[in-house]
């Protein structure tokens, strides 16, 4: 059963039936995360890298930012019975598609944020398919832990 990650959104799932699939991933960000011991998977689409950006937006949508959207992430996944010393996390966006000129670098910006985040709390990235211009699309096999990406342009890759 597929299980659909919007934009500014999140899933956490110990179900092994359950796939997590987030689509459109242009200058946003999408984080997945496996423990393999506990078979607990969880997934968030975030497009922004600070909360501070709009505190209004922050409050009511915390998904939407990798500051407050990554910490949720883990805890939920957490809750399930995964351990951060076993989890494994993927990260794939971060395309510069609307901003052509560069100006804005939004999804520079988010993928530094994430690597900002990750480095505080000593957590790698095991892999990652970011930058570029294209879109991406993500699908977590909570059964088996496999991330798939459908990059435009690439076909399907197995991160």
């Amino acid at each position: 059963m597929n299980v659909t990650v919007g934009i500014a959104d999140m899933k956490v799932s110990d179900d092994p039936a359950a796939t997590l699939i987030t689509h459109s991933l242009g200058s946003c960000i999408g984080v997945a995360i496996y423990d393999p011991v506990a078979k607990v998977g969880g997934m968030v689409h975030y497009m922004l890298p600070e909360s501070k950006l709009d505190s209004n937006k922050a409050k009511s949508q915390p998904l939407m930012f990798a500051d407050t959207g990554i910490p949720l992430l883990f805890k939920a996944c957490y809750k399930l019975g995964a351990e951060k010393k076993r989890i494994i996390s993927k990260v794939a966006g971060g395309s510069q598609i609307i901003d052509a000129s560069g100006a804005f670098n939004i999804g520079k910006r988010n993928y530094a944020a994430l690597r900002k985040i990750f480095w505080r709390n000593n957590v790698l990235v095991d892999a990652e398919d970011v930058g570029g211009t294209s879109n991406r699309t993500m699908r977590l096999n909570i059964a088996t832990g496999e991330l798939a990406l459908k990059v435009y342009g690439r076909g399907e890759i197995i991160l």
